[in-house]
Order: structure tokens, then sequence, then C-alpha cells
């Protein structure tokens, strides 16, 4: 019993330190706009909202057994512990605190506004995905349609209706760390499906929604990139990594870091294990395309049962080795681990385009992508019987120099830097202000055409 109530005491501790220390956050962001920045049509507004929606619901940390408990990874502001004493960058981050890291970030934003009259967009700090877990595994499971609505009241009757009304909604926005479909429940559905119905309310049609992982319509949301586990606060030590990643030898053609693909049933994960085991035995690969010289043709890295999820050594190493990195969809069609890759120098092959040419289009804008990454239908693969290795080294080594380099200069802008960094880092966009510059284009082009 002492333990359990000092587990609960921790709980609570930790909740109100991130009370207190978001809350003098918030009464003085405005501090930290640049007088010498530009802000013509980058105003945002912060809106105000009470605990419940966001700084409460991580005190819930450990309310959901069956999800899991994620308390340790609230430090440093959702970015999760340091993944050893003296690392500078590199943190066990779990992706479902994206909510969190943004909403830190933003209160560093140079064009935040008091006057919501003079805003070009209105943030909305809700913490989404962690108020809808109540509704996947807590008591409001039978609910689900439910969320979001007790939002909408109040932002549209109880506090300041004046600023909902000024464009209905239309500039308005927000962040949700999980996929779309967690959210797209239909209303009409009983008994309920797995999700909820937020993106399905019609009250929030209007409001933009930033997402790991949009629809095939993306009409409400935009997807931007999971958040890694580096978070580099400095020039120098992006710059370090960067180096790093260059001189990196790879010695291995192709990697796939994930799970599945162990059942009978046929599909691409499937397909890529078979042919990394058939391949296995393969000791020297003497390759004329393909990137060079290898010591193994494929390599796995079992990250089955989430064991990787908070744990970066396990593959990111392996990934410095490796040319190319397969990612194939899952449950869903994108994967944090393409991320991942992108911080190896591991250059991606997709096998459909909603992992990521459809979804992240602020990001990996669609007409670079054969710069920077190998498409391979699935079908082709799990059907055709194509194989990956063949086509891997059919490309000329000099593409995939090209190719390489052309990743790594993509990596700033698929990270999240660390708050508080510094003014040499802050110099490069990252995925934060890439997914801002795009909201406020996104609220223009909306408000343009609701006005005529």
């Amino acid at each position: 019993m002492a333990c359990c109530k000092s587990y609960a005491a921790f709980h609570i501790i930790t909740f109100f330190f991130f009370f207190v220390i978001f809350l003098k956050l918030d009464l003085s962001y405005q501090i930290s706009t640049v007088e010498s920045e530009d802000c013509t049509n980058r105003w945002i507004y912060v809106r105000w909202l009470p605990s419940r929606f966001n700084f409460d619901l991580l005190s819930n940390c450990s309310a959901y057994p069956l999800f899991g408990d994620f308390c340790s990874y609230l430090q440093n502001h959702g970015l999760g512990p340091k993944t050893h004493n003296d690392s500078h960058s590199w943190y066990r981050t779990d992706p479902l605190l994206l909510e969190l890291i943004f909403h830190r970030r933003i209160l560093e934003y140079p064009c935040l506004t008091q006057d919501p009259a003079s805003a070009n967009a209105v943030y909305v700090p809700y913490y989404a995905a962690l108020d809808g877990l109540k509704y996947l595994y807590g008591s409001e499971t039978n609910f689900s349609r439910r969320h979001g609505l007790e939002l909408y009241n109040f932002l549209r009757y109880d506090d300041q209706p004046e600023i909902w009304d000024r464009f209905a909604g239309h500039d308005h926005f927000l962040v949700m760390a999980r996929p779309a479909w967690e959210f797209s429940q239909p209303l009409h559905v009983d008994p309920p499906v797995w999700g909820t119905s937020f993106l399905e309310v019609p009250e929030f049609y209007n409001v933009t929604a930033l997402l790991p992982e949009g629809r095939t319509w993306p009409w409400q949301e935009q997807a931007v990139p999971y958040p890694t586990s580096y978070h580099p606060s400095s020039l120098n030590l992006f710059e370090s990594w960067v180096k790093r990643v260059r001189n990196s030898r790879r010695s291995t053609l192709m990697l796939f870091a994930g799970g599945g693909g162990v059942g009978a049933n046929p599909n691409i994960r499937r397909s890529i294990r078979n042919e990394c085991e058939s391949n296995h035995s393969s000791e020297v690969v003497a390759a004329a395309g393909g990137g060079g010289h290898f010591n193994k043709v494929c390599d796995i890295v079992d990250c089955s049962n989430g064991i990787c999820e908070h744990d970066p050594i396990r593959f990111m190493r392996p990934m410095l080795r490796a040319t190319f990195c397969l990612q194939p969809p899952g449950d869903t069609p994108t994967r944090r681990s393409t991320f991942d890759g992108f911080l190896a120098g591991c250059i991606p092959v997709f096998f459909e385009e909603q992992s990521a040419k459809s979804q992240y289009v602020w990001h990996l804008p669609g007409e670079m992508y054969d710069e920077f990454s190998v498409f391979i239908p699935k079908e082709d693969v799990v059907f055709k019987g194509l194989k990956i290795v063949d086509v891997l080294m059919s490309i000329p080594n000099a593409k995939v120099r090209r190719m390489r380099e052309r990743v790594i200069e993509l990596m700033p802008g698929v990270i999240y830097r660390r708050h508080e960094s510094t003014l040499g880092l802050k110099a490069k966009k990252d995925a934060f202000d890439i997914a801002i510059e795009g909201t406020l284009e996104r609220i223009r082009s909306k408000l343009k055409v609701s006005s005529q």
C-alpha cells in the first residue's frame, strides 16, 4: 500500500511540475517575440483552455493499463528522459506526446499575439490523443462519439465566442498525436467501432488538424512527421551528427526494423522477411550498383511488441550501416521508422504512396521523391515475385550517393529540435517550423475560399 501511495504521489508531483512550468510560459509567451522578426501574415494567437483539456490529462499517464504507462516519458516537456546521462540530443521520446512537444515549442514562436483580432491563425492547445484514451481504454468506451464536444462548447459558447465566430473556426488549428483513422469513427455506427468520432463531428469540420497520418481524403487534416528520439539543441550538435552520418560505412544493402510478417498470410512484411532470410547466408556482395560493396545483403532488427519504441540504440546503429531502409506499411500506411531512417542517412524504400508521398507534402515535396527514395509496388513483391534486392542492386552507385545526400539535406526538416535551442540551429527550419508555415498558408487559402 505504501508503494502504491508513493507511486500516486509521484504522478501528482509530475503533473504539478508540468502545470506550473506551462502556466509560467503561457503568461509570458509574448516575451519570446523577436522585435526584428517579420511577422506579416504570421501572427498566431494561443487560446486559453481550462486545464482539463491539456495539463490535467498528463496526470492520467498510468490510468489506462491496457494502453500502458507513459509517465516516465513526460520529462523534458514531452521529449522523454535522455537515453543516457551524457546524452545531449537523444531521448526516449513517446510519439503520443507530440501534442505536448508542439505546445512547448509554439510558446517560443516569435510571432505570437495577445490580440485575437489581429491573428492570422488560432492555436488550440488541446491534447486530443491523450483525451481520447478514456474513450478507447477507459470508462467512456461506449460514448466515443462525444469526443471533442465539450471542447467545442467551450470554444463556441463559454469563452470569448467571438474568437470562434470571427471565421467559424476556419482559422483554428490543433495537433492530434495519433493517426486520423483513430478519430474517424462514423457517428451513427452502433455498436461503436474502434476509435473516436472527433474528425467526424460537424462542429470541427472547419478546424485544421495536424497529425502523424492523414486519411486518403485529406480534407480537415494534414500529416506532419512523427517525433523521433533525436532533438538537438545547438548547431554544433546537429552538424556533429550529420558528419557521423556522412562518414558511416554502409556495409549492409538493405535493412528492415520492425515487427510482423510472421504469419502465413501473404503480405509485404512476410515477403521482406522471407527475402532477408534467404539472403542471410550471403556474406559479401560485390556490387556494380546499389551503392558499393556490402558485407550483408539484408538485416532485420526485430522490433516486435514495441521494444524499439523508446530505445533508439536498438535500430539506429544498424541503420547507420545500411544503404536502404525498407518502410513497409503495417496496421496503418505510415511509420515512425521512416523518420528514424532519415536521421541515419538511410535511403527509404516505400511500397505504397500512402506511406509518405501523399502524406507529408509540406516536409517531403512529392516532386522530389525520386531524388531521395525508392518506390516498389507491394503487389509486385507479394504476388509477382519481384525481388527487392534486384531492384536496389540495379541502382547505379552515383545515383545512390546523390540520394543519400538528398536524405541528409532533408534531415533538418523532419526532426523536432529541442526547445530553447541556440539561434544557429533555429536558422534551420525543423518539422515544427515547416508545419507552422504550412498551417498558416492553408488557413489563408481556406479563408480566401470561404469569403468568396
